[in-house]
């Protein structure tokens, strides 16, 4: 008995039968699969706006393999046009709505399988912690990644160019005219932001994980062959339905271990530290902060892609041979009898792939840097660990002091920044902006960015308790927890602290004694902001 017999099959359903006649089904149709199809298309999101068609092309294969296809749809916010102001406060908790959603729309109506079809940053991870609790044959189509702008001989634009650009022409270094520029050529098409950032590491992770169709990640947005592969996962939904092959047969401790060294040899976002452990959970798989830390001891920074101050785009990444290609160069690294949605091994899928431009996917014997992407600090400012994107932090600051400069909001910080109160050795610390403090830890791409735009990247450090942008390059160390509305350390820092930070070994230091700590911990009172409406019930929901 398939899960949508109990709405179609059986002389008591006929009233069910009835309403889904009212779809435009008919008596046939009461015999094959139902498989839902989650599209988050929506025309306020440039990652998102082209995924009705996608949709269709997944309906046409699952129509042509025997299936019918019910489409609806979820939530999607685009974190660039969210970013900067009270709207990143919101992104975060979408990924457990996009969830619900799904949830709710998938056990409601009793559907046999999902196609999840997501582009951007929190879209596609709601989607995918939607599938691990479902845990019902699923098959993920993204919307593939955004080509790069140019204008006059300047290539390789993307958001970032865009985002740096305010700096730039605040220093004089760009005129008005090419800040305008800039802005107009930056993002010239549909799909996830051209670099290796939040939305397309995780496309990248998501085969890695087993979840998609070997290219799913980075075949362009407006490419037709796109098409045609969301057409070949409607077909292949169907086929997983038929084999009764579940998330929880592909999900494995090893296939999220397989998307850990994925996620440091490409020198993947820090979001994927909040994402991988909460889909894993979902499926009763504990993933530690400690994991990524050991994973990136051990697996190095192969890829020279945008995001990281890199090169090279996602287009560049596909051409020299997508995640496939990668997946060989780290085969030895690897789980290779992890069980993907195509019916075969993660080692199967591969025979037969290779790297074909070592510019951009270099070997493990000569990497960009030896060790992986991410690293996890700890020490008396972040007891319960930090974040930092290694790859993208210059050589000269991989141990560095300096002096802390405190923003109790990013408004406040970013004001700071733009007004040019930044100078070297200073640690710009940005507080109350934790899940709890900000709420819905927002990241701040705006602020990273306009520093590197001032030439500051390798002249400053920044610390919060928020998060940053897969965008984002340089000394920034984020996630330190305990956050500061819970009274971590973070809470107790003043202007001019002096803040010790050594990559190597891994530690992030306030420099003051524990008499002085002690002393201002009596006197510190914890922030709250004013809520309602979703964030109130997120911060109900964290506890607080």
């Amino acid at each position: 008995m398939s899960r949508s017999d109990t709405v179609k099959s059986g002389l008591e359903r006929a009233h069910h039968r009835a309403l889904l006649r009212a779809l435009g089904l008919g008596s046939e149709d009461f015999g094959k699969p139902f498989i839902g199809i989650a599209c988050s298309y929506t025309d306020l999101v440039p990652g998102h706006m082209h995924l009705d068609r996608l949709a269709e092309a997944v309906r046409e294969g699952i129509r042509e393999a025997g299936g019918v296809p019910f489409v609806f749809n979820t939530v999607a916010i685009c974190d660039g046009i969210a970013m900067g102001h009270i709207g990143m406060h919101f992104s975060l908790p979408s990924r457990d709505w996009i969830a619900d959603t799904v949830e709710l729309m998938v056990e409601a109506h009793r559907l046999d399988g999902l196609v999840a079809i997501a582009s951007c940053d929190k879209i596609l991870p709601g989607m995918l912690v939607a599938i691990a609790r479902l845990d019902i044959p699923s098959i993920v189509v993204t919307g593939g990644p955004m080509l790069s702008g140019s204008f006059y001989g300047r290539t390789h634009l993307g958001i970032s160019s865009a985002a740096e650009a305010v700096g730039l022409y605040k220093r004089g270094v760009i005129s008005e005219e090419e800040y305008r520029m800039v802005e107009e050529y930056s993002c010239p098409t549909c799909g996830s932001c051209n670099g290796l950032f939040t939305a397309n590491t995780m496309a990248c992770l998501t085969e890695a994980l087993g979840l998609a169709l070997p290219y799913t990640a980075t075949i362009p947005a407006v490419y037709s062959s796109r098409l045609a592969l969301a057409r070949e996962a409607g077909r292949r939904i169907v086929e997983l339905v038929r084999e009764d092959l579940k998330p929880s047969e592909i999900l494995s401790w090893k296939s999220f271990h397989n998307a850990v060294v994925v996620d440091m040899a490409l020198g993947g976002s820090t979001n994927t530290v909040l994402h991988i452990p909460a889909i894993a959970r979902e499926c009763g798989i504990e993933i530690s902060l400690d994991l990524f830390d050991q994973v990136s001891r051990r697996v190095p920074h192969i890829c020279d892609l945008i995001g990281l101050g890199g090169r090279y785009d996602m287009l560049d990444f596909h051409l020299a041979g997508g995640v496939p290609a990668l997946l060989t160069e780290l085969r030895d690294l690897l789980y290779l009898d992890t069980v993907t949605v195509t019916g075969r091994t993660i080692g199967e899928n591969i025979r037969g792939a290779r790297v074909l431009d070592r510019r951009v996917i270099r070997s493990v014997d000569s990497p960009i840097h030896p060790e992986g992407g991410i690293a996890i600090l700890r020490g008396t400012l972040a007891p319960d660990g930090a974040v930092l994107k290694t790859a993208g932090v210059p050589s000269s600051m991989l141990s560095f002091k300096g002096y802390a400069k405190v923003y109790d909001s990013e408004e406040e910080a970013l004001k700071a920044v733009m007004e040019g109160g930044l100078k070297e050795y200073d640690i710009l610390v940005v507080r109350y902006e934790g899940p709890v403090g900000g709420p819905g830890m927002p990241e701040m791409l705006q602020i990273t960015a306009t520093v590197a735009g001032m030439g500051l990247s390798d002249k400053v450090g920044l610390v919060t308790d928020g998060r940053f942008s897969g965008a984002t390059h340089g000394l920034c160390i984020g996630h330190v927890a305990p956050e500061a509305a819970l009274g971590g350390p973070i809470a107790l820092v003043e202007d001019g602290d002096v803040i010790s930070i050594d990559v190597a070994s891994r530690r992030i230091e306030l420099n003051l004694s524990r008499e002085e700590l002690d002393k201002r911990r009596e006197k510190w009172k914890p922030k709250y902001k004013p809520l309602k409406g979703v964030l109130l019930r997120y911060v109900k929901l964290l506890g607080f």
